[in-house]
């Protein structure tokens, strides 16, 4: 497949995304390329490492290859995009539960999709072009791939700004908040790499691990933490509508541009992901139920539309006027029943 180039270099199991041009956005086929591998490797007691990285400088992956879903949801199929889904989601729980070292190189954009491949592993390599975000909002879907496992996870409110604002996090951000692990400079990589073909070992990353400089979420904390602690977007926007400060100001901007029913169902999802339950399949089966019901039911076609297809970004969000009611966020979250999402293999 030549968007995607998957063999074995010495120990190591080694998975390359190749369509820069296309910022590596991932296809349906390099998701299952990438879930076969994984299930083939796992008994290959050759392999005791899988590398994921990418070519080109602009993204490791800009995210989901998403216009064949607007064009299939358009004419009335609608089992194209639940396809999808179904298993990529299989996929990405495949990376987090998988049992030997998965090692990620992230330079440039790591987005949505990308961030279900890329940030769920044991080792997440962040460099100087590093920008991860989960921007879904803004095309009317919610975060997935189980990004709100890690929005849910992270320091205090950090989850629902990141999840309502798609602020893009450099590498000490993404590090701060659960998306990565380790800053290395990005011309170390390849010998990095070499390295981990050679002995099957990651420990060579710690060795070369260094600070990056501060970035912007630190600083943040407070003021994320107290506008953004309400139980529903409706709280959110409230404590943000009382204040006038630069950061208020500034987030309101931000989520104008997004979806409002988008946003109040990523709070409420992230509300009911934290606790003892918590896990990578209960957070996919939640992210499920939303984009199952998605073409139908939000604003995610219209999404699209707006920045994709005609590109006026002049969408025409349900709920304009960021009045979410209760029972649409729980319409989009309510169990599938016999649609549900399940981890069978194959």
């Amino acid at each position: 497949m030549s968007d995607i180039n998957i063999r074995i270099s010495g120990k190591a199991g080694r998975i390359t995304l190749t369509r820069p041009d296309a910022l590596n956005a991932l296809t349906y086929d390099m998701c299952m390329a990438i879930d076969a591998a994984l299930v083939e490797w796992a008994t290959d007691d050759a392999v005791q490492v899988v590398i994921l990285d990418a070519e080109g400088d602009k993204a490791f992956c800009a995210g989901g290859d998403i216009a064949e879903m607007y064009h299939t949801g358009i004419a009335g199929d609608l089992e194209y995009g639940r396809k999808f889904w179904r298993d990529e989601y299989r996929m990405n729980a495949r990376i987090f539960e998988y049992r030997k070292p998965v090692v990620s190189f992230l330079q440039g954009f790591t987005m949505g999709g990308g961030v279900g491949i890329g940030c769920h592993g044991t080792q997440r390599v962040v460099g100087e072009t590093s920008q991860i975000s989960m921007p879904e909002a803004g095309i009317g879907l919610i975060p997935d791939v189980g990004g709100t496992l890690l929005l849910a996870l992270a320091p205090g409110r950090l989850g629902e700004y990141l999840g309502v604002t798609n602020t893009r996090m450099g590498p000490d951000d993404a590090i701060f908040a659960g998306f990565a692990d380790l800053y290395i400079e990005q011309d170390k990589w390849p010998a990095l790499i070499a390295a981990m073909e050679a002995d099957g070992d990651p420990i060579c990353l710690q060795g070369a691990a260094s600070e990056p400089s501060r970035g912007k979420l630190r600083d943040l904390a407070d003021d994320v933490d107290r506008h953004f602690a309400g139980e529903t977007l409706g709280d959110i926007l409230t404590t943000l509508r009382q204040d006038s400060s630069d950061f208020a100001t500034a987030s309101l901007k931000l989520m104008g541009r997004n979806s409002p029913l988008s946003m109040a169902c990523t709070v409420e999802m992230l509300h009911r992901l934290r606790g003892p339950m918590m896990n990578m399949r209960t957070a996919l089966d939640l992210e499920y139920r939303f984009t199952h019901r998605s073409m139908e039911k939000s604003d995610f076609l219209e999404g699209i539309r707006a920045l994709l297809i005609d590109k006026d970004r002049n969408p025409a969000w349900k709920f304009a006027d960021m009045n979410v009611p209760t029972s649409a966020v729980s319409q989009m979250l309510m169990p599938l029943r016999g649609e549900a999402l399940t981890f069978e293999e194959g």
